[in-house]
C-alpha cells in the first residue's frame, strides 16, 4: 500500500518541446571563388515531449517535485551538409489511468491506458534548413539560413483516475477496507476511526481457472461530497474507470435504502454518466443483525440488486465474488 502522505492524483506541471536546431550557411572551398557551392546542413529536430504508461507507478508523487519539464533542442546543422542532432526527447512515465489536460481550455489531450505505450503530446520545432538546401530556392535572406522552429510550451494538469473493474462506495467506517482485505491480496489499514483510508487501495481478487478481477477501495464519501463537503471530488473521479460499483452499507445504518440514495445521489450529481454503470448494494457486518432485520431490508431493496455479507464470519463472501464477476462479465 502506497503511504497516504506520498500519495499524489493530481498535479500541475510546464511543459516545453525543444526548439529546432538553425540552419547552417557554408560554401565547398574551391580554386575558383565563383565555383564555390552552398554546403551547410540543416538543424536537428527539437526533442519532443512523450508520456510513457507504467503499471508500476500507483500515483503521482514521483513529479511533484518537478514542476517543469523542458526537452532538448535540436543541434544545428554544419558544413559538409551535415543535418545538427535532434533534441532528445523528454518522457514522462505516468500511472496507468492519468489524464492531461490542457488547463487554458480544460480540453483533455491524452488518456494514458496501455503499458509501455508513448505517447507524444509534444512536438519537438522542425530544424531550419541550411544552405545546401536552399541553394535553388528564391527566398535567399537571412544569408540563405533559416532558423529553427520554436517548440511548444503549454501547462497541463495530470489527474489520476484508478484502473480497475470494481469500485467499493461508501460512508467512512461502513467496512470497505475489511471487505477489501477478505476479498483481495491488498492489505489496507483499518480501524475503526473517519477517514482512516485517505488514498485509494487497489486489491486483486482471485476466482476460478485464474480468473480475476481488480478493486479498488474509494476514500469514505459524505453526503455533498459532490460539491466538495469532507474529502469531496478529490476522490470521486477515480469511480469513473469502474465497470461495477459496490455500494458498502453498514447493516446497522438500519435505513440502508436511505443511505443508498445518498451515494448515489453524489456519484450522479458529479458525473450523471455513472448512474448507467452496474451497481451492487453490499450489505456488510450482517452477522450483527438478525433474520426479522433482514427480511426488512430485503423488502425495501426488493426492486434492487443487493447481498448481505460479513467480513468477519465470511457469510456471503465467496457468493459475493461469483456475483461481482457475473455481473462484469454480462453484457447486458
Amino acid at each position: 500500500m502506497v503511504n497516504q502522505f506520498n500519495f499524489l492524483d493530481s498535479v500541475e506541471i510546464f511543459l516545453s518541446s525543444g526548439n529546432g536546431g538553425n540552419g547552417c550557411v557554408r560554401f565547398k572551398k574551391s580554386k575558383l571563388i565563383s565555383n564555390c557551392k552552398p554546403d551547410g546542413g540543416n538543424g536537428g529536430r527539437g526533442g519532443h515531449v512523450i508520456l510513457k504508461g507504467n503499471k508500476k507507478l500507483s500515483n503521482l508523487f514521483h513529479i511533484k517535485n518537478n514542476s517543469k519539464f523542458i526537452s532538448d533542442n535540436g543541434n544545428p546543422g554544419d558544413s559538409n551538409n551535415k543535418t545538427g542532432s535532434n533534441g532528445t526527447d523528454l518522457v514522462i512515465e505516468v500511472p496507468l489511468g492519468s489524464v492531461i489536460k490542457d488547463i487554458e481550455n480544460n480540453l483533455v489531450l491524452l488518456e494514458i491506458l496501455n503499458e509501455n505505450k508513448q505517447y507524444i503530446l509534444l512536438y519537438g520545432g522542425n530544424g531550419g534548413l541550411g544552405n545546401f538546401n536552399l541553394k535553388y530556392s528564391t527566398d535567399q535572406s537571412s544569408g540563405f539560413l533559416k532558423n529553427g522552429f520554436f517548440g511548444i510550451k503549454k501547462k497541463v494538469l495530470i489527474e489520476l483516475k484508478l484502473i480497475s473493474d470494481v469500485g467499493l462506495i461508501g460512508f467512512p467506517n461502513s467496512g470497505k477496507s475489511t471487505l477489501l482485505s477478505v476479498l483481495s491480496s491488498a492489505s489496507p489499514v483499518i480501524s475503526n476511526y473517519l477517514f482512516t483510508t485517505l488514498t485509494p487501495n487497489l486489491g486483486i481478487v482471485y476466482l476460478f481457472d485464474k480468473k480475476y478481477f481488480i478493486i479498488s477501495d474509494i476514500p469514505g464519501i459524505l453526503k455533498n461530497a459532490s460539491v466538495g463537503v469532507g474529502l469531496g471530488i478529490e476522490f470521486l473521479r477515480h469511480v469513473e474507470k469502474n465497470n461495477l460499483l459496490l455500494f458498502i452499507i453498514d447493516s446497522y445504518d438500519f435505513l440502508i435504502y436511505d443511505i443508498y440514495k445518498i451515494l448515489f445521489n453524489e456519484i450522479y450529481t458529479y458525473n450523471n454518466n455513472l448512474a448507467k454503470k452496474k451497481i451492487l448494494i453490499v450489505i456488510s457486518k450482517s452477522d450483527l443483525i438478525n433474520n426479522e432485520i433482514k427480511k426488512e431490508i430485503c423488502n425495501d431493496l426488493s426492486f434492487l440488486n443487493y447481498i448481505f455479507i460479513s467480513s468477519f464470519t465470511f457469510e456471503g463472501i465467496l457468493l459475493l465474488k461469483i456475483r461481482i464477476w457475473n455481473l462484469l462479465t454480462k453484457t447486458n
